[in-house]
């Protein structure tokens, strides 16, 4: 088993009440390109926001992660497989899958690895996704102080895997035949809690936390109230999606 860098077992239920969902155009997307629609791997799956879409499409989704915590708060679905595995040992048998999905996780992979992993159990012409998005976008005074705290308050606190994150994933290998993705995004409306919970389920908000400055990010919340207004009206959310997508030979 290759070495599992864990920064959200300690807060998987948080994580699952708190991420965003994917848009159902991004599953009918991907489904739409592989040769079948029999078996989908979901890598890195966390709580399964994405397994779950791909269910609807797919006869049959295998959903892994190296988190025994994520896999137990993950969203039930009698086509999801859950597993606790991880990404670059599935398990799975050779020439099996016609996609493989990893959101918001690839930059935690050891991907040479992970890429052996992938043209292992790929069926010809199968699909490779690596999906991300970085930070929300909403009204600007309030963007204006959740990028304050993503950017300079947490700047020490973020993994250096961020970067790639980033970048797009544009900065990582990807040894495969690559096309153009269209243009998606997730699109939300929260409240003020469900914005919080969202930032507080980051993994430099938790090692900030850690490091003793939860008096800051109290301050933050007060700062977001502040600008928000009447906590319960809701805003809405947007996160770009960037992707590298690739046909495995």
């Amino acid at each position: 088993m290759t070495g599992f860098k864990d920064h959200f077992s300690g807060h998987a239920a948080a994580y699952a009440t708190h991420r965003p969902t994917y848009p159902a155009a991004l599953a009918d997307w991907l489904a739409e390109q592989t040769p079948a629609r029999e078996t989908a791997l979901d890598c890195g799956c966390g709580n399964g926001q994405l397994s779950i879409l791909l269910a609807d499409r797919f006869e049959r989704v295998v959903a892994t992660d190296a988190s025994a915590q994520q896999i137990a708060s993950a969203v039930a679905h009698p086509r999801v497989d859950y597993r606790v595995a991880p990404a670059e040992a599935s398990r799975l048998p050779d020439a099996s899958v016609d996609l493989i999905t990893v959101a918001q996780a690839a930059h935690w992979f050891d991907l040479d690895t992970f890429y052996a992993e992938v043209l292992r159990v790929a069926r010809p012409g199968a699909v490779l996704a690596l999906i991300t998005y970085v930070n929300v976008i909403t009204d600007a005074p309030i963007s204006a102080v959740v990028d304050r705290f993503y950017g300079p308050i947490l700047d020490d606190y973020w993994q250096p895997e961020r970067r790639h994150v980033e970048a797009g994933y544009q900065d990582l290998p990807f040894p495969f035949e690559e096309y153009d993705p269209p243009k998606l995004a997730i699109e939300l409306d929260w409240n003020l809690a469900g914005l919080i919970g969202y930032i507080e389920s980051w993994s430099a908000t938790k090692a900030f936390e850690r490091a003793g400055h939860g008096d800051r990010i109290e301050q933050f919340r007060r700062d977001v109230a502040a600008v928000w207004g009447n906590p319960n009206h809701t805003r809405h959310m947007h996160w770009p999606l960037l992707m590298r997508v690739g046909r495995v030979a």
